[in-house]
């Protein structure tokens, strides 16, 4: 198993024991984090018990890497043996009945990323045209919905509207992406999980959501209150992430 740490919430990374970590600088073909929040290691290791493979950091495609480069450790965690992927970001929200501090499990995504990551040559790691219709998967979304009432967590669902950034939306933006069916919005983790399916691997999203933009009175939004918002929600999301691990 493996889990993608997003924006300020590199702390899980704590949680796993019997560690050892490469610096993505030193991993071939690895880019490098730019993001202030991602620290740039990968780092192998026990989590619930279990082996685990943990991102701190990832790439987004609005620091000018290609959706190649962007997805190339996913293509990596298939060589290595991965089978499930955990996938973890921060969101704003468009759903007005969210509020800030929400773990969303992502249900669905919308991809507005204006490449796609399996744009050019097949990769014979997967078919052609690979099917989408349960990009997250629903026996892990079960899962994950038990462990949070078992220990008290609100979790809400959604879907996860993926765009390019780096900008933060409009809050006309904020409306038309809500019209759209969109009830969380972020600059990542739509390629990683396309080329994860892709590869036949089996995929759970978690959004927290770090600040509304959709709301009747839209306020600034800044990275540093992102992560502030992020580091609040790090604990619930510790603890459903390790709770279904244990079990999986």
């Amino acid at each position: 198993m493996a889990i993608v740490l997003g924006t300020g919430l590199g702390r899980l990374a704590s949680e796993i024991t019997d560690t050892y970590e490469f610096p993505y600088t030193e991993i071939p073909h690895f880019p490098v984090s730019t993001v202030e929040g991602h620290d740039g290691k990968l780092i192998f290791g026990k989590l619930g018990g279990k082996d685990i493979l943990a991102m701190k950091g990832r790439f987004h495609y609005y620091e000018g890497y290609t959706m190649q480069e962007v997805t190339f450790p996913v293509r990596v965690m298939y060589e290595l043996g991965i089978k499930t992927l955990f996938v973890s970001n921060a969101a704003g929200g468009a759903n007005k009945d969210f509020r800030i501090g929400d773990l969303m499990i992502i249900t669905d995504h919308i991809n507005f990323f204006p490449e796609h990551p399996l744009r050019g040559k097949n990769i014979p790691q997967g078919p052609r045209f690979p099917d989408m219709h349960e990009a997250y998967d629903r026996k892990l979304i079960a899962m994950a919905d038990g462990i949070a009432e078992e220990k008290g967590i609100r979790v809400v669902h959604g879907t996860y509207f993926g765009l390019q950034g780096p900008s933060y939306e409009t809050p006309a933006e904020y409306r038309a992406y809500h019209l759209l069916g969109g009830d969380a919005v972020g600059m990542s983790t739509v390629p990683e999980v396309i080329v994860a399916r892709h590869c036949g691997i089996k995929v759970f999203g978690v959004s927290v959501i770090t600040n509304m933009g959709i709301s009747d009175n839209p306020t600034e939004a800044t990275h540093e209150e992102v992560q502030e918002a992020a580091d609040k929600a790090q604990p619930m999301m510790t603890e459903i992430m390790k709770g279904m691990i244990e079990r999986i």
